[in-house]
């Protein structure tokens, strides 16, 4: 990697900034480990936070990396491609709609040339990360791209599938246009790396009747996808082999179960799930780096991290590929334990970290924010070291693996306010401080809230995340084993994303409203209360509201 020696000054994070207070104390850092964050802007979900205002913008950006570098961050992986559109001036991809609500619009300035003039500066690198197949991530109707998207100028690229829109993996001219589109950044930016994520063939893309997994379809949809990767590495190096590729696959490539040579794990497989070999990508150094996400916390039934991390450093072993490893601290069970997750790394193969994502550093989730300074701060030439303000663990429900086929209408993603609400709530009498928001008049509830507040009802039910399939699964009649998460209600408005998150009940699919706010996914009280069938009654008088759980909707 290009690696620069870092010399970080005092910085100040401002409290608008980070959701907790960090200690800012001056760290000289002198490492050569990669301490990356990824930058996600698809939904603006880490930046930006404002659109049609370059100044703001650029301001954020720059408070966002300070703050990191702050952390011991020395790289950043920023997403520039999120939806076939560009963070940067491109004669082949238009203008992302995140930078001004709408595909094809001049920003006002080149966001990545001035994201990279600012990493740079600070001495950090910058990776571009791009999305190679991702046309739509909720819809389908053409109309809404822009009058300059290659999938208007050639509809014969475009695989439909599970309401949206993808490039199908399997044409030549898709691989081209993928590469070309790799070369023009490479070409015209001063860009450390190319970086892919872990979507390829939608997830679970079905397979013709009569062919299986391992069939001649399945093995050629393989196929399509090393060839775009060998041909997109070729790409890079021949225009400048300074620059790196690296590819962030899903933390299970096989599972023991369906091949010797998997993890000892039981897990959603990549190379089944989305078509993703990349254990052939390592072998025949294609990439220069993997960083598998390995999202899930030391005890997880299905997916352990450590036997993960040792399996994936053996396979890069006798390679020149370097192994770094995607943390998921937006898991605030990986929050808790990322200290212990580092120091686990630094037994195997295993050269730096990615974390997901930069919002939960500098929101603090967990207390992962002071956690990584701490560590980073042991383990470099720093004379100081950060002692980090831990929190109780909080045990989270393992993910389980293949939900019914969906059955639901399409999704229509939009942005709302949602306002901070303190009204009365009670169980079957009993008074219960939840965290509240109110959108377009209607109360929304975390669903793990409602489930730690309905323990020991005859309406308990527990939540379990299906990460491949972005579901939750609502278990009835099954012991909740979480908390509240916070105790009282919030505090501050906030901004609602549509989740685009499935929902099963005891695994039936429903339709119901949801919206992501701050990375948790809320559901309308009613919708719950409607699918369990309780009662939620309304006082006037009090402006409080009661779950009676003896009573039906």
């Amino acid at each position: 990697m290009k690696q620069w020696i870092r010399n970080i000054g005092t910085l100040t994070l401002t409290i608008s900034l980070m959701g907790a207070l960090i200690p800012t104390t001056a760290l000289a850092y002198d490492s050569t480990d990669f301490r990356g964050a990824w930058i996600s802007t698809v939904y603006s979900a880490d930046f930006p936070s404002t659109i049609n205002d370059a100044t703001a913008q650029k301001a954020e950006f720059t408070e966002k990396i300070d703050a990191l570098q702050d952390l011991g961050i020395n790289a950043v992986v920023v997403q520039v491609r999120p939806k076939s559109d560009a963070f940067y001036d491109s004669d082949i991809n238009p203008w992302s709609s995140v930078l001004t609500g709408e595909q094809g619009k001049y920003p006002g300035y080149d966001p990545m040339e001035y994201m990279i003039e600012e990493a740079h500066d600070r001495g950090m690198e910058f990776h571009a990360w791009l999305n190679p197949y991702r046309i739509t991530t909720s819809g389908t109707d053409l109309s809404t791209l822009s009058s300059d998207h290659p999938a208007l100028a050639h509809p014969e690229w475009i695989l439909t599938y599970n309401n949206a829109l993808y490039y199908d993996p399997s044409q030549k001219a898709v691989q081209e246009y993928i590469a070309e589109t790799v070369a023009e950044i490479v070409e015209n930016y001063d860009v450390d790396a190319i970086h892919f994520d872990d979507y390829f063939y939608p997830s679970n893309y079905p397979l013709p009747d009569g062919e299986d997994r391992d069939g001649s379809v399945a093995n050629q949809r393989r196929e399509d996808i090393n060839d775009m990767v060998e041909l997109v590495s070729k790409t890079i190096k021949s225009i400048d082999s300074s620059v790196e590729f690296g590819i962030s696959p899903m933390g299970v490539w096989k599972n023991s179960s369906s091949d010797s040579n998997g993890s000892d794990t039981r897990g959603s497989e990549g190379y089944y799930t989305v078509f993703a070999d990349a254990t052939t990508w390592i072998a025949n150094e294609w990439i220069d780096y993997i960083a598998p996400q390995i999202y899930w916390e030391q005890d997880n039934q299905y997916a352990p991290y450590e036997p993960l991390v040792s399996w994936w450093s053996d396979v890069v072993s006798g390679t020149d590929v370097t192994l770094y490893i995607g943390q998921g601290i937006y898991k605030d069970i990986v929050s808790q334990e990322i200290t212990e997750q580092m120091n686990i790394n630094e037994n195997y193969n295993v050269d730096g970290s990615i974390f997901f994502s930069s919002r939960d550093l500098l929101d603090n989730r967990e207390g992962v924010g002071t956690a990584v300074k701490a560590y980073y701060a042991s383990n470099t030439s720093s004379n100081t070291v950060v002692t980090p303000e831990v929190e109780t663990p909080q045990v989270e429900v393992p993910e389980i693996l293949t939900p019914e086929p969906e059955t639901t209408s399409p999704t229509i993603i939009e942005k709302k306010t949602a306002y901070a609400r303190s009204y009365p709530v009670s169980i079957n009498g009993s008074s219960v401080s939840f965290e509240t928001y109110n959108i377009n008049d209607y109360s929304y509830f975390k669903l793990r809230d409602i489930a730690s507040a309905l323990l020991g009802t005859n309406k308990q039910f527990t939540t379990i995340w299906d990460e491949a399939n972005t579901a939750i699964h609502l278990v009835t009649e099954q012991a909740y084993d979480g908390t509240l998460s916070v105790s009282g209600s919030s505090t501050t408005d906030s901004i609602a994303i549509t989740s685009t998150a499935k929902l099963y009940v005891d695994g039936i699919e429903k339709t119901v409203s949801a919206y992501t706010i701050n990375d948790y996914t809320y559901y309308k009280l009613r919708d719950i209360a409607q699918i369990l069938n309780f009662a939620v009654e309304w006082d006037e008088d009090t402006l409080s509201t009661n779950l009676n759980t003896n009573a039906t909707y």
